[in-house]
């Protein structure tokens, strides 16, 4: 309709224009000179009128495409002239800009929507190009990695060379888990990349995860589900064994002790079968005792949680282990820094984890002059309260150090392997973990993270 009338318009002002015109070659033979100059006049405001109609159009028409080009979507379009018959047009740019308003809006909505998602989620993401150019990094991921900006990925490589060439590495829809020692804390990272283009910018977005806790968990299931087993199935053979060894040795006893007497037995070759039978009787209730004791692995009582400072939980352990430990000539030490660190957790748990600590370090410290051992309380760089118990004894090798937590497994000639898998077990059941790190003959340290 805007467009019909401006044709409209146009053809009646070149109607106009050529009939003046004509007026102006019939007034040329006239007598009156007045009259063509006047006719002149206005073919010269006809042409002019028309020229301003078309200029006001093409710059109505400029201003609404410069407005789209450069987004100004607030600007509306409209000519004072009631009798122009550009309203419909001025209406038309003016509901364009309106949806235009509108879809600007939502996408605005929907970006910072999307950016509260990227900003609040737990979940590390890490947009990068494949020369290592970081094009955004969230909160989750800065706090994982510990730094304030990343601008290259390779920046990582103080973090851990394995994570930063692994990144680089990536492929679309790979999925990769590495594992970083950071100081005292382990982490298991899942790493999942794809990759998408921008701007001509090839980019690779992954998400990371730590999951040491889950891998943690899903350890110490099987090995539960391991140990149910192995006692349902030991115990079920051994009882028999215990109670027909125990009914020998009684059918036995009269013959040994001389109420009867049989030529077919001797004196001696009984007492041999007493002592075999003997024998057999300790070493079955032995291994039930045994079997007893790694069944505890799975009978972990349910932590009573409550509010305790700690620095009294270090001070009770240090209190109850100060004897045992001067006796072996060590050094006991032990401080909280800052000393209002408190904890949900069950005091006496606890305190059995750090007791079997200290114990160890004992242990490792045997023939090592000016042995020390140092209980410390702080926060981590994490912000978690975190314990440590470190010794500068023998340590540990590093192709053991990895699985000093298995059930069963100990370096110990009298050890049965079940401490540190129980301590692990405990701090799982306070939403914690424990690690170990250890560099032979200098220095061991075993963190507890709540």
């Amino acid at each position: 309709m805007v467009f019909k009338q401006f044709r409209f318009n146009i053809v009646l002002r070149v109607l106009l224009l050529a009939a003046t015109c004509l007026v102006l070659f019939i007034t040329l033979s006239s007598t009156y000179t007045f009259t063509p100059i006047l006719v002149v006049g206005l073919i010269i405001y006809q042409v002019w009128s028309m020229i301003k109609y078309v200029d006001r159009t093409n710059r109505e028409l400029a201003s609404f495409l410069e407005s789209i080009r450069y987004s100004e979507f607030t600007r509306s379009f409209q000519i004072s002239d009631n009798s122009s018959s550009f309203n419909e047009l001025n209406a038309a740019f003016n509901d364009v800009m309106k949806d235009f308003q509108q879809v600007r809006s939502e996408r605005e909505e929907h970006f910072h929507y999307l950016q509260s998602i990227v900003q609040n989620i737990d979940i590390s993401i890490l947009a990068y190009q494949r020369d290592g150019t970081v094009e955004m990094i969230n909160p989750a991921a800065k706090k994982l990695f510990q730094v304030n900006t990343l601008k290259d990925i390779n920046k990582l490589r103080t973090l851990s060379e394995q994570l930063a060439n692994t990144l680089l590495a990536m492929n679309p829809g790979e999925n990769k888990l590495v594992k970083v020692q950071d100081e005292e804390d382990i982490l298991q990272l899942a790493i999942f990349a794809t990759e998408f283009k921008v701007k001509e910018k090839v980019i690779m977005l992954t998400t990371i995860k730590n999951i040491q806790s889950v891998l943690e968990e899903q350890e110490t299931a099987v090995w539960q589900k391991l140990i149910r087993v192995l006692t349902h199935e030991i115990m079920n053979s051994i009882a028999p064994i215990s109670s027909l060894s125990s009914t020998i040795e009684s059918m036995l006893k009269p013959y040994t002790t001389g109420e009867k007497s049989t030529p077919e037995i001797d004196l001696e070759t009984l007492n041999e079968i007493k002592g075999a039978l003997q024998t057999i009787n300790k070493r079955s209730t032995g291994l039930m005792d045994f079997v007893e004791t790694y069944r505890s692995l799975t009978k972990i009582p349910t932590p009573n949680f409550e509010v305790v400072s700690m620095r009294e939980i270090i001070q009770n352990v240090h209190r109850l282990m100060k004897k045992e430990v001067q006796e072996k000539n060590v050094t006991l030490l032990s401080d909280t820094e800052p000393e209002m660190i408190e904890l949900h957790v069950d005091e006496k748990l606890i305190e059995q984890v750090l007791i079997n600590l200290v114990k160890n370090s004992v242990q490792a410290l045997e023939g090592i002059k000016d042995g020390r051992i140092h209980i410390r309380g702080y926060y981590n760089k994490r912000g978690r309260p975190s314990i440590q118990v470190s010794d500068n004894g023998q340590g540990i090798l590093k192709d053991v150090i990895d699985r000093i937590f298995i059930p069963f497994f100990t370096t110990k000639r009298s050890g049965s392997g079940i401490g540190l898998s129980l301590s692990r077990q405990i701090l799982r059941l306070h939403g914690g973990s424990i690690t170990a790190q250890s560099v032979p003959d200098q220095e061991t340290i075993f963190t507890m993270t709540f």
